[in-house]
């Protein structure tokens, strides 16, 4: 029987940065049914701050939906990094915060960050540079401390998106390793302590004890049983949605590998990497897998650029090949960073632009847009390690431009595609199984890479220009 025959009995919440989904899986780590809202925020005051309140409201019903047409038991929860929530005890039967939870993409106020940077550390206490905006948890609590200061004294626990789910569906609160080594600036990896900044600031009475991401924290409180109509589920600890898409290839037997998942943000993800040669400028990043062991990072953040180039498009288009070989002949390409985000390409957030002739239609714009993810997707996985194995999964894949052009960028190297691109869910829904038998993983295709003439000099050349466009603006 294959997996998809299965009967799904696993729910995955996965909170990304643009979209919600919940999901019912097969224990397996097969989909089979996916409902989605988008992750929407709300103005402040104090700050703009996501709409918990909101989120609650379709996901009691989206969980009923799914509970009415599947024989689910067990629910798990995976979430974009460096998203925390200082939650009050006394109000858990409202959103549960003490302050709103602050969106990342928000600029802080005067002054902020050059009070905040002292404090951070060296990167092994951050485990990533000092990146845009409102990133990093440990940054949104020192925000909310200066700024709320009564709000910040209510709190009792900070939480990783996942684990605040968890704890709002339990009671139960939880820490985890891979959500606080996603960037939180809260977690020391290589030496598996809460960094420097948690003690000096007070904060180590907000820290829950630990879980593994697959631990049963406890089943699902009865007054939401109650109210929404819902079976007794175990309600698990959850993680780092990244992490979750590693150990789906973890837990199938792959090591020395790289896998790049996509979405808001690319993010590759390799292991057995030492932590020394990681490079905070070229945006490489210290992760944790669910051990807590050392996984070494990469980030762009694709969703934003490739949207900044692409344009409005048609529901469903697709890059066409023909398109994109007219567009490398002629010479043109998109160069970092459209976005805040400088990526691999230090100083260029924000200053992204169009070399050569400009696309004129919506479809050189899509097949332009597919081209450049391709190669800061390609950009990320050589930080890492161009000639290991890689791996790719997320929404991007789900173009098959997307992969061939990859493989085609890095000739002669091994690219593989999991054609399904939900590894986030499939790796969640797989850790409430953990210490079972090894996990199947059978879709896995060769990424075949085109004949593109001038590609390799074109490549070049877009490399050249974006690791220095930068001093010519």
């Amino acid at each position: 029987m294959s997996d998809t025959a299965l009967p799904a009995t696993i729910a995955v919440l996965d909170v990304g940065k643009t979209n919600i989904k919940l999901s019912a899986c097969t224990d397996q780590g097969a989909v089979v049914e996916t409902l989605s809202h988008a992750n929407t925020t709300c103005p402040g005051p104090p700050w703009v701050h996501h709409d918990l309140a909101g989120q609650a409201i379709w996901l009691f019903r989206a969980l009923k939906d799914l509970c009415d047409r599947h024989p689910l038991r067990d629910i798990n929860f995976a979430g974009h990094g460096v998203g925390g929530v200082l939650v009050a005890e006394a109000a858990a039967n409202g959103d549960g915060t003490a302050v709103p939870m602050i969106d990342y993409e928000q600029e802080p106020p005067a002054g902020l960050n050059d009070a905040y940077i002292p404090q951070a550390g060296d990167f092994f206490d951050r485990g990533s540079a000092i990146m845009q905006a409102t990133t990093h948890t440990a940054r949104q609590m020192f925000w909310a401390e200066i700024a709320d200061p009564e709000g910040f004294t209510r709190a009792d626990h900070v939480l990783g998106i996942p684990q605040y789910w968890a704890w709002r569906l339990s009671g139960v609160a939880a820490s985890e390793v891979t959500h606080l080594a996603a960037q939180s600036h809260l977690w020391n990896v290589a030496r598996g302590a809460f960094s420097p900044i948690v003690g000096a600031r007070g904060w180590t009475g907000l820290m829950p004890p630990f879980h593994h991401a697959g631990d049963v924290l406890g089943p699902l409180r009865a007054d939401l049983c109650g109210a929404h109509g819902l079976p007794p589920l175990r309600v698990h600890t959850g993680l780092h949605d990244s992490s979750a898409n590693f150990y789906r290839y973890q837990a199938a037997g792959y090591s020395n590998l790289v896998v790049v998942s996509t979405g808001t943000w690319i993010v590759g993800l390799a292991d057995g990497i030492a932590p020394a040669d990681l490079d905070e400028a070229l945006g490489m990043t210290l992760n944790a897998d669910v051990g807590g062991n050392p996984v070494a990072g990469a980030l762009s953040m694709g969703g934003r650029e490739f949207m900044a180039v692409a344009g409005d498009q048609p529901e469903g288009a697709m890059a066409d090949m023909e398109v994109v070989k007219r567009l490398i002949a002629r010479g043109t390409m998109a160069l970092p960073s459209f976005s805040p985000a400088d990526g691999q390409f230090p100083g260029s957030g924000g200053r992204g632009r169009i070399d050569g002739p400009p696309p004129e239609t919506a479809a050189e714009r899509l097949a332009l847009a597919v081209l450049y993810v391709a190669l800061l997707t390609e950009t990320c996985a050589a930080a890492l390690d161009p000639d290991r194995l890689l791996i790719l999964d997320g929404s991007f894949v789900r173009d098959p431009a997307f992969a061939t052009l990859v493989a085609a960028l890095r000739p002669g190297q091994r690219t593989l595609v999991n054609p399904e691109g939900y590894g986030v869910a499939a790796g969640t829904a797989l850790l409430c199984r953990q210490g079972q038998a090894k996990a199947e993983l059978n879709l896995l295709t060769p990424a075949a890479a085109p004949d593109i003439p001038d590609l390799t000099a074109w490549a070049a050349r877009w490399r050249t220009l974006a690791r220095t466009q930068k001093d010519e603006k």
